[in-house]
């Protein structure tokens, strides 16, 4: 866990189907709501169709870059954006480039989870679903803990989600099961092992909200 690190290039060295079926193998034992075990794994290997992922990613991404630079945190739902997105050039590729040498990963796995199966519990809260994800991300953190065992490496997308009817009339996706990751597999360029994150006593209180930090 302490080096599991999100990466972004990749070798040309392929994942095999032998590889791919033990690191899914591994992530399968991710707990579920009511171990219902509604994720579903498209494994993208067709380059046009991992191009055509990655294009359908980057209006959300330089949406996310725009209000980066106007000092937002980026599409966040409680404050609002300062940012229009009319005024983005939709063929500005100034700072999406990293993005697209992820398809160029040997592998794409699109994470989709059917929404049949989750137990949306703040469904009728006034903000923005978040406890449907309890039954997906840890079956998606589990990939990469498994793939970092054997050597491999990646990182958890979701800018195609913006796009998601696009993306599963392409995959052929029925209209329940939405996206939750596009996560690209492969063989690291470069391994790192010193990741940054904030202490403990950071984001830790006792009791209550004002309580004493712990650790």
């Amino acid at each position: 866990m302490r080096t599991t690190f999100a990466c972004r290039q990749f070798t040309d060295a392929p994942v095999s189907d032998e590889d791919l079926v033990a690191i899914l193998e591994l992530a399968r034992f991710a707990p579920s709501g009511g171990n219902r075990q509604g994720w579903k794994v498209i494994a993208v290997r067709d380059q046009p169709t991992k191009d055509r992922l990655v294009e359908l990613s980057l209006p959300a991404l330089r949406l996310y870059a725009a209000q980066v630079k106007a000092g937002e945190n980026p599409w966040n739902t409680i404050e609002p954006s300062s940012v229009d997105p009319a005024t983005i050039n939709p063929s500005d590729n100034s700072g999406v480039g990293w993005f697209r040498t992820i398809a160029m990963a040997p592998v794409l796995l699109v994470v989709g989870i059917d929404l049949r199966t989750v137990a949306s519990i703040d469904v009728n809260l006034d903000r923005v679903g978040l406890v449907s994800g309890a039954s997906i991300y840890p079956f998606v953190h589990n990939i990469l803990l498994a793939a970092r065992s054997r050597g491999y490496a990646g990182s958890v997308t979701t800018f195609v989600a913006a796009e998601e009817p696009a993306a599963q009339l392409l995959l052929g996706l029925p209209s329940a099961v939405a996206i939750a990751a596009l996560v690209p597999l492969g063989q690291p360029k470069r391994v790192l092992t010193r990741l940054s994150r904030l202490p403990v006593s950071s984001f830790t209180r006792l009791d209550r909200w004002d309580g004493p930090p712990l650790g």
